[in-house]
């Protein structure tokens, strides 16, 4: 027998049913999109504020607590929020620890430091610190004698706060630095620092550079803006203390 063909008005029927069913089924797919789009935002919503404020410390902490670090025969104890790397943040030995400090409080990071610690501050506050094993014979009051004062152009010129700015030479190796030197400069002045000059420290968080041996047998190396130049008395006292303050024992 021969099948008869569906008449026109059964296909019609048909093919607006199966267009209700793909609309149906588009509308609960953008349904289910809309759906899932509003829990994805909601949880990310919920993620900002449980843990917006972790993410704004941007690898700083506000853990005050002690790290009892040993770097050869020194302890250091040190609060979590001064040291400046994760990674460090911990009890045990260590070659090194670096460190970043709050003027002129000389305190860790801080939610009220927040814009200073992240480079934002109208000024520049924070100093840089490592501790490690000396790496020398001399700190560098001790080499400014032997080491750079033979490379410097002559007897300077006076710098700030009473200090003497000396120029080293073209061919040093010491490239758009000076050498500011403690007023009693001598064979060891009490206060030594290398800065880049005044042009290219305007841009640098910490120009200036030098280090003293603290402890049984540590070198610590501090990096500063220029501009606490004008405060170097102050700055040379509080680096000692602070050195002295947080080695907890020599043996």
């Amino acid at each position: 027998m021969r099948r008869r063909k569906p008449s026109g008005h059964i296909m019609q029927a048909t093919t607006e049913k199966i267009e209700a069913i793909s609309a149906s089924f588009l509308l609960r797919k953008v349904f289910y999109g809309v759906v899932a789009l509003g829990f994805l935002s909601l949880c990310l919503a919920l993620a900002g504020f449980f843990l917006g404020h972790i993410v704004s410390l941007g690898g700083h902490t506000e853990d005050r607590s002690a790290q009892q670090i040993v770097i050869g025969n020194d302890v250091l104890e040190i609060p979590a929020n001064m040291i400046r790397f994760d990674r460090q943040r911990r009890d045990g030995i260590a070659e090194r620890v670096d460190l970043y400090l709050h003027w002129p409080e000389m305190q860790g990071y801080a939610a009220e430091f927040k814009n200073d610690f992240n480079g934002a501050g109208p000024d520049k506050k924070l100093i840089f610190l490592t501790f490690e094993a000396r790496q020398g014979s001399q700190d560098m009051p001790g080499r400014y004698g032997p080491v750079y004062l033979p490379l410097t152009e002559g007897p300077g010129a006076a710098g700030p706060a009473g200090l003497t700015l000396q120029r080293f030479r073209g061919d040093s190796g010491f490239i758009n630095e000076e050498l500011l030197v403690a007023p009693d400069h001598g064979a060891k002045p009490s206060f030594v620092a290398r800065c880049l000059d005044e042009p290219s420290s305007r841009d640098n968080l910490a120009s200036c550079q030098s280090d003293i041996f603290v402890g049984g047998d540590l070198q610590l190396t501090y990096r500063f803006p220029r501009e606490m130049l004008e405060e170097w008395p102050l700055l040379d006292k509080k680096i000692a203390e602070f050195a002295r303050g947080h080695i907890k024992s020599v043996e």
